[in-house]
């Protein structure tokens, strides 16, 4: 056992379940915030963006056009990761994560500002893509250190139980940034809907920013950075040092993670797609579907916490993954099958199977690296997830449009996604950091 993990058992010895349930709500309340922001603006994508910010005669152009929009921001967040990671493990993690809920929160409610192509013609698309890549380095910043704030600020036998509750932002963000749409088209005309309504759910980033800075400045920053500075241990290079040292644990972290962020989006977005393109169901039905999921993955998240915490939250990704792979086939028949409960079911069933690796990822992906460099590691390997999970929908709709429409070959990519993390989870243990009394 090396000097900095029998420093860092030794830093979180006194830790109580008060103080660790105070910084987990904290970081909670950020990634709801930060997943909020991101779902929000795939949703205006599909249904604004093409419209109000892209000037084309070709309706397939223009959706592809907001559409990369969105990808760009996807691109910029491992930018980010790298950015805020060397600040995180060199300024401290509480600082680091102040900057980066304010970059989220003002930029989404500044993009709830913009005025449109036909205001201010090529310029809306320029500052759209612009704020797009702002919040993609913010964002790429964000969960990273909400992670390392969590795990470093509970009880080592405790980390997987709390690990777990920062993923319930989700979930959160998914329910939050749905129903706000949702609500927006039940109360308004789709007149006025496009002219001022889908501003409506941007411009409430700004006041959830300011509650979860409020909340957010109560925080403690983690005894393990302190442990550090006191001693003089912090680290001067944590991008060359990571890359040099863990550039294997930063691939283990990223397959550990992709199920959890890329099976999520296969089973929303493209399930989604699918559905309405191909099945002619309502939208209507897909968006409750995917809500419905989103309000059962979090009593699956919490369990898949307390499963980690009792057998080790690389066991819980393993065999999530495999329930996963098990599940895959068997929820895409039941999307197809016409019935709406069975529908929403099937959609269900697939993102309650993949939360449960998914609420062990963060207890794995911070293991993984020492505390010098973790908050830099993680940033990668998540990023690494999250920018590769970004291109998975549009991967199945080209594949699934191959094969004549038919959804097999997406089912297949979420079978091999499941199979992927769940080795991922086999080989985590042997490559993590070794702390007293904790089963990785």
């Amino acid at each position: 056992m090396t000097h900095t993990a029998t420093q860092e058992a030794g830093a979180t010895h006194q830790l109580s379940d008060k103080e660790a349930n105070k910084v987990a709500i904290g970081a909670l309340i950020g990634t709801a915030m930060e997943w909020y922001d991101f779902f929000l603006f795939s949703a205006a994508a599909a249904l604004v963006f093409n419209v109000q910010y892209f000037d084309s005669q070709n309706a397939t152009a223009a959706a592809m056009a907001a559409f990369a929009t969105f990808g760009v921001g996807l691109v910029a967040r491992p930018v980010g990761g790298m950015i805020f990671g060397v600040m995180g493990d060199k300024i401290g993690r509480r600082k680091t994560l102040m900057i980066t809920i304010v970059g989220i929160g003002l930029i989404t409610g500044l993009i709830g500002m913009l005025p449109t192509y036909a205001a201010i013609g090529i310029a809306a698309p320029i500052l759209l893509v612009l704020l797009r890549v702002a919040q993609g380095l913010f964002v790429g910043g964000e969960w990273s250190g909400a992670m390392t704030i969590v795990v470093e600020n509970a009880p080592l036998h405790r980390r997987a139980r709390y690990a777990a509750l920062p993923q319930i932002g989700s979930p959160i963000g998914t329910i939050l940034s749905s129903g706000g749409f949702f609500l927006m088209t039940v109360f308004v005309s789709q007149e006025s809907f496009d002219a001022w309504g889908w501003r409506v759910p941007f411009l409430a980033a700004i006041p959830m920013l300011l509650i979860a800075l409020y909340i957010r400045s109560r925080l403690d920053e983690s005894p393990v950075f302190k442990e550090l500075v006191e001693n003089g241990e912090t680290e001067k290079t944590p991008i060359r040092t990571t890359l040099i040292q863990s550039w294997k644990h930063i691939i283990i972290g990223m397959a550990a993670g992709l199920l959890g962020v890329g099976g999520f989006y296969l089973v929303t977005a493209f399930m989604v797609w699918y559905g309405v393109n191909v099945l002619n169901y309502e939208p209507s039905l897909m968006l409750l579907g995917g809500i419905v999921a989103a309000v059962l993955e979090i009593p699956t998240l919490i369990l898949g916490g307390r499963l980690g915490e009792r057998f080790g939250a690389s066991k819980v990704i393993t065999y999530g993954g495999l329930l996963s792979a098990a599940v895959a086939w068997p929820a895409f028949l039941l999307v197809e099958s016409g019935d709406p409960v069975v529908v929403i079911l099937g959609m269900s069933l697939a993102v309650c199977t993949l939360s449960l690796p998914y609420a062990a990822s963060g207890t794995v992906l911070t293991g993984l690296f020492p505390a010098a460099t973790r908050y830099t590691g993680v940033g990668f390997a998540q990023n690494a997830a999250g920018m590769i999970s970004g291109f998975i929908p549009l991967v199945a709709t080209a594949l699934v449009a191959s094969a004549a429409n038919h959804w097999w070959p997406a089912a297949a990519m979420l079978v091999f996604l499941s199979l992927f993390t769940a080795v991922a989870g086999i080989l985590a243990p042997r490559m993590s950091v070794s702390l007293p009394g904790f089963k990785h």
